[in-house]
């Protein structure tokens, strides 16, 4: 077979109708990675002696190949076109440096970073060389930093893309491959010229991610992918100290004594993490010392993810007895943030924010500030303001602009309105939040802030976590609490009670079952309330582009929204009660109320 007949869309055709060895030989021949390479050939080999578990293997592995999701490429890291490896890598490369070369010419600019995830480095380094020998700069970041940095550096050093690989929260077999897009290729393929700045710096979107998929997909090996030995450029830890100096210029700063524990969950934010709290003034550090070294095994958690249970018990452990005020904790690549507060009625003695909770608190506090500054009795030069302003006048719009997903509470508009701020929804994940103009706070209740979207056009972990830490010190000077305020805004803007429910399943064909359920004979009732309307993403909502998901809104306000996970083997519903504070008891009944009754809807 020649190599022309080996993409992976061409792999995909193939196996639809049986399975073909030749295909996968040509795979072996053309991976530039002996380690997958060789065990691609033995689960060949048992396939062709008639194992019934290799040739399930093989079929998944070349059913087609990885395309970018809510985060990117992200899946297990082995062998094939449908897996995160060298080949896949080189691949994308190669289609992302055709696409900038056909959009900017020849010299494009590509910053590269890196997670410590298992073959994270030997990702980057290639991208670096194929960058460097289609015509392109390759800045490679210093290696295990967070994400953010490298969302950072790309508007910091006015590159055209960046690449970061990560699979942020997966689990350890994963790795992932994150593409930004700067300012010179989003004009060159967006008709509006707002549009495309504001998306300057994010994740890619329709129609870039289709024009890099179809340059891939044109790629007719690896071994025809050109890949130079060096050349590219090596950043040092000033790129470290400028992101430290932007975090700083928000104006944050300890207002009193506040201790914390900090945890990075095995993954990569721990230093740079410590190193921006005690530059805003925080020095009552306590690190989670099992969990701050970069592990790609991420031995002390099931999941290395935040929201999961378990996740913070060492954290609690050592919050108990350093007597914390404050527990952060970051996701493996500290794109992401979460807070736990003293709390004695909870078994740990702490309880976790939901998501939902600390953008809510983040917003108000922005919202809040943004507010007083602008009025003439406010702080002349408030570093919120100016923020603000800038994502204004780089804009066009009218001004400042709060932001979260559909699958966020409704809270947020609740509260920036309030302060005489919109707020508006988009779809799920921030590669649409991050995009929004005008934008000076957005979130989703996956743990994911962006509380500084004219430096870091995405979530950011670090940012976040000192933005809530200077709240949290801010209060406590004055004599409140974390729930103090929440039951503040509460107070003034009703009760929005929130709580997620997930299904993790194996045979991921249950979720796509589970999906046409939904639309067929969706529930007649929430809690007791019938549901007055269902809304099928997959046509557009409010002015949103499709997306797969379904939304229940019933007559008492109840609203539940299910949707298949874009990083994981998940199917996601989303629920939120509405009522007066007063209720917060009963509300908590009735979310329960839905989660029993969705539990048993689904049969999962």
């Amino acid at each position: 077979m020649s190599e022309s007949n080996t993409s992976p869309v061409r792999v995909a055709d193939r196996f639809t109708t049986g399975f073909d060895a030749d295909i996968v030989r040509a795979w072996i021949a053309d991976d530039p990675d002996p380690q997958t390479a060789t065990s691609l050939t033995a689960i060949l080999a048992e396939a062709e002696a008639g194992d019934a578990a290799a040739l399930a293997d093989l079929a998944d592995r070349f059913s087609g190949p990885l395309v970018f999701g809510t985060a990117g490429l992200r899946g297990e890291i082995a062998a094939g076109p449908n897996r995160m490896n060298r080949s896949v890598v080189i691949r994308a490369a190669a289609g992302l440096s055709a696409f900038l070369r056909d959009t900017v010419g020849p010299g494009f600019r590509v910053v590269i970073g890196c997670d410590a995830r298992y073959k994270s480095s030997d990702f980057a380094r290639d991208t670096a060389a194929v960058v460097t020998a289609a015509g392109g700069v390759a800045i490679q970041l210093p290696e295990q930093l967070p994400t953010p940095l490298t969302a950072f550096a790309l508007s910091h050093l006015g590159a055209d893309a960046a690449v970061m690989v990560t699979a942020s929260h997966n689990p350890p077999a994963d790795n992932g491959y994150k593409v930004y897009l700067g300012e010179r290729p989003l004009l060159a393929i967006e008709p509006d010229p707002v549009t495309a700045r504001a998306g300057a710096g994010a994740q890619i979107v329709p129609p870039a991610d289709a024009l890099i998929a179809e340059r891939i997909a044109a790629v007719p090996s690896v071994a025809s992918v050109p890949r130079a030995e060096s050349g590219w450029e090596h950043l040092d830890d000033t790129i470290v100290e400028a992101y430290l100096e932007s975090i700083e210029a928000l104006g944050v700063r300890a207002s009193a004594d506040l201790s914390i524990v900090l945890t990075s969950l095995h993954g990569v934010g721990a230093t740079v993490a410590e190193a921006a709290l005690a530059l805003t003034g925080f020095e009552n550090l306590h690190p989670v010392a099992a969990q701050q070294q970069p592990d790609p095994d991420f031995p002390t958690v099931a999941f290395p993810n935040p929201e999961e249970a378990g996740a913070l018990d060492e954290a609690y452990a050592l919050a108990r007895e350093a007597g914390a005020d404050l527990i952060i904790a970051n996701d493996p690549d500290a794109d992401r943030f979460s807070a736990a507060i003293p709390d004695p009625t909870a078994a740990p003695g702490y309880r976790q924010l939901s998501g939902d909770e600390v953008g809510l608190l983040l917003g108000e506090d922005i919202a809040s500030r943004l507010a007083a500054s602008a009025s003439p009795a406010g702080t002349a030069g408030d570093a919120t303001a100016d923020v603000a302003t800038a994502s204004v006048n780089e804009s066009g719009t009218a001004g400042p602009v709060f932001a979260n997903s559909i699958v966020s509470s409704r809270g947020l508009a609740a509260a920036v309105r309030a302060h005489g701020f919109p707020a508006v929804q988009t779809l799920t994940g921030f590669k649409w939040i991050s995009r929004v103009p005008g934008l000076v706070f957005g979130y989703e209740e996956a743990l994911g802030y962006c509380v500084d979207p004219t430096v870091v056009r995405d979530k950011d972990g670090i940012s976040a976590a000192v933005t809530f830490a200077a709240l949290a010190s801010r209060l406590k000077r004055d004599g409140a609490t974390i729930d103090a305020e929440l039951d503040r805004i509460r107070t003034r803007d009703g009760f929005f009670a929130t709580a997620p429910l997930s299904f993790r399943l194996d045979d991921v064909s249950l979720i796509a079952s589970a999906m046409d359920k939904l639309r067929q004979a969706p529930p007649t009732a929430l809690a007791g309330s019938p549901v007055a309307e269902v809304h099928d993403l997959s046509t557009g909502y409010d002015g949103l582009p499709p997306t797969d998901g379904i939304l229940l809104l019933s007559e008492s306000n109840s609203r539940v929204i299910v949707r298949p996970s874009g990083t994981e083997p998940k199917l996601k519903c989303y629920l939120e009660v509405v009522g007066a504070p007063s209720l917060g008891p009963s509300l908590q009944e009735r979310l329960s109320t839905i989660t029993t009754e969705l539990k048993a809807y689904f049969g999962l």
